[in-house]
């Protein structure tokens, strides 16, 4: 019952779309924030040890 309430009527599907919208935002702000945090880690240890190049 719930699931076809979920996929066949107006607000199931509004409802799914926001769950996978969230899902897929989570993802992209914690691949963003990995990246963020290893560039800040290479630029402080460049700045810790600058004849290391």
């Amino acid at each position: 019952m719930a699931w076809n309430l979920l996929f066949t009527s107006d607000i199931g599907l509004l409802s799914l779309f926001t769950i996978l919208f969230i899902l897929v935002m989570a993802v992209y702000i914690g691949y963003y924030a990995v990246k963020q945090i290893n560039k800040e880690a290479g630029a402080s240890r460049t700045q810790s040890h600058p004849g290391a190049h």
